[in-house]
C-alpha cells in the first residue's frame, strides 16, 4: 500500500523548516508503507490528479475538513490498518484549499478527517498529520514511538 500526503496551494519555499519537517517523518514513514508528498495548485487539478492514480482499485481519498470526523492515534492507526489489511493500494491525505473543499470533492472522499477544533496554516497541519501517519505506521507494526501516554 502506499501514501500520499497533498496539500493544495503554493508549492512551499525551498528550506522551509515545517516542508522539511513533513518530508522527515514521511522518509521515516517509508519504511512501513511507501510515502510522497503531493502539492497542487487547485482543487481542480487535484481531483484531476486522482483520477490518474488508478491502480487496480482507485485510491482512496481522506479530506482534511474542520467538520470532518476526529480520532484518537489509535483508531486513525486502526482506520489504516482495515484498509491495509482489506487490500487497498493508495490512500490520498489531502489538505484542501484555503475556503474548503467543494461539495463535490467531499463526495469523491472516503472519509472527511479533523486534525481537532482548532485551525492551523496548511504547512502546520502537513506536519501534525505527517506524524500522525508515522505514528500510525508505528502503532500497527507495535513499535515503541508510541505509548499511548
Amino acid at each position: 500500500m502506499r501514501l500520499t500526503l497533498a496539500h493544495i496551494g503554493a508549492r512551499l519555499p525551498a528550506g522551509d523548516d515545517f516542508d522539511r519537517l513533513t518530508s522527515w517523518y514521511l522518509q521515516r514513514s517509508g519504511a512501513y508503507f511507501p510515502c510522497e508528498p503531493a502539492s497542487l495548485r487547485s482543487e481542480d487539478a487535484f481531483l484531476e490528479w486522482l483520477e490518474r492514480r488508478h491502480g487496480r482499485t482507485p485510491a482512496l481519498t481522506v479530506l482534511l475538513d474542520s467538520r470532518g470526523h476526529q480520532m484518537t492515534s489509535e483508531a486513525f492507526a486502526s482506520w489504516i490498518g482495515v484498509r491495509r489489511d482489506g487490500g487497498a493500494q493508495h490512500i490520498v491525505f489531502a489538505i484542501g484549499p484555503a475556503d474548503g473543499w467543494s461539495d463535490a470533492a467531499k463526495l469523491r472522499a472516503q472519509l472527511l478527517l479533523s486534525l481537532g477544533q482548532f485551525t492551523f496554516a496548511h504547512s502546520l497541519a502537513r506536519l501534525v498529520l505527517a506524524e500522525q501517519i508515522y505514528r500510525a505506521c508505528t502503532i500497527l507494526a507495535g513499535h515503541p514511538y508510541h505509548t499511548g501516554h
